[in-house]
Order: structure tokens, then sequence, then C-alpha cells
């Protein structure tokens, strides 16, 4: 009768818990991302410790982030970076955690025309301009350095359009100071992007209105040296009908 048993395998051998690895990326490929979120889940308790541990919990931020679940994708990505600090897969984790912050806040955005980033809280796209500029910083030969670098630069635009887009709200509502300051604030923090030449036309019409010659000559000086074929300096509109500025 003994001879006849069956012996049972360990839960915990290597063994076992590959295969549990592998049934929960098989789940991720069929798109049962429910179950595979349990499956990773047990692995990571399970392979506590080793690189496949690891493994599981960067694949269960990515799942979380697949189905809409930003927040906890973040919490899991950042416990992740908090532990394994010499990790080999810490350049992923903070790109992974770029990509999250990034698809949130600019993917979505980025099929609405003439809105872009302009109508919504910047935080998401700071985290993920740190998240990238950390893996840049520290990774600069990852494979994912090179997305990451361009995902920075459309970040900074992206930044640079949120600041005109308020300058620009100002200026429509006789704000012409608070429009002056922020079209300023754009030049300074993110001078070498496009943006720039609305920031200095921003600027040139409202110490126009505001009845500061000076100040609106010194900004239109620089206007033309930077940019002496702007449509800005002729119409104020870019080709539109109504000029942005002509607010009555």
């Amino acid at each position: 009768m003994a001879g006849c048993g069956t012996t049972k395998e360990d839960p915990l051998s290597t063994t076992a818990v590959e295969k549990l690895y592998a049934d929960a990326k098989d789940d991720i490929g069929a798109g049962s991302y429910e179950r595979a979120v349990k499956t990773l889940e047990r692995v990571e308790g399970r392979a506590a410790g080793t690189l496949l541990a690891q493994q599981a919990t960067l694949d269960l931020a990515y799942v979380r982030y697949r189905t809409g679940e930003r927040a906890e994708a973040l919490a899991t990505l950042d416990r992740f970076i908090k532990l394994n600090p010499s990790s080999p897969a810490l350049d992923y984790a903070l790109y992974l955690r770029g990509v999250v912050n990034f698809n949130d806040n600019l993917g979505i955005l980025g099929r609405f025309t003439n809105q872009e980033l302009s109508e919504r809280d910047q935080q998401a796209s700071r985290d993920a301009y740190q998240s990238f500029k950390q893996l840049v910083d520290q990774f600069p030969q990852s494979k994912y350095s090179a997305d990451a670098r361009t995902r920075m630069d459309y970040i900074v635009n992206a930044l640079a359009n949120y600041e005109i887009h308020v300058a620009r709200y100002y200026f429509r509502r006789g704000a012409f100071v608070a429009a002056a300051n922020r079209a300023q604030q754009a030049i300074k923090e993110y001078p070498q992007t496009p943006a720039t030449e609305e920031a200095l036309y921003i600027m040139v019409r409202s110490y126009e209105r505001l009845e500061l010659p000076q100040l609106r000559e010194d900004a239109e000086r620089v206007l033309r040296q930077n940019f002496p074929n702007s449509a800005l300096l002729s119409d104020g509109a870019q080709g539109k009908k109504k000029p942005w500025w002509q607010v009555w």
C-alpha cells in the first residue's frame, strides 16, 4: 500500500513556483488579468527573496497598469524600488513607473485636439519626468533610456504648453499682470521649447494693455530676434480669423 501512494509536490519548491509563474504569464498573454494578479501574488509570497519574486512584482505592476489600476501599479512599483535598490531590473521599474504616469496624464489627452495637457493637473507629468530622469541618470546605457529621453522631451513641451494655456486664460480675462508673469515663468522654466514664441507674444500684448511701453518693446525685440518669421507678429493668431488675444 505504501508503494502505491502518491507524493505531493512541495508548493515552495523551485519547480512548483516556476510552474505557477508560467501559468501567470499564460494568463497575461490570454488577457486573463484578474487571474494573473492572484497567481503573481502567490508567486511573490512563495518565492520571496529571489529574482523570480522580483519579476513577479514587476509583472504585477504591469498588469495593474494595463487594467487601469494606476494607483495600485504605482504603489507596487514604489515598493519594488524601495526594497530592491540593487535589482538588475531597477531600470525597468523606473521606466514603468514613468510610463504609468506618462500615459495617465499625456496619452489620454493626446487624443483631444487643441487641449493636450492644458486643462489638467500636471503632477502626473512631473512625476513621470522625475522617474524618466532618474532612469537616464542612473542607467544611461539601459535599453529603456532612449525612449525615456524622448518622453522627457515631450513632457517638457507639454508642461510649457500648459503654462501658455494658463497665461492665455489670464489674458482673455483681462488679468494682464498675471498673464505676463505666467508667460515669463514659461520662458524661464522651459527656455528651449516651441512655447517660448507665444510666451514672448503674450508678454508683448500684456505690457501693451498695461501701458508699459519699455517692457513691451523689450519683449517684442526678443521675439523678433528669436522668431523673425513668427506669424504671431503679423496677426497674433497663426492664421485664425480672430486672434486669441482679441478679448473684445
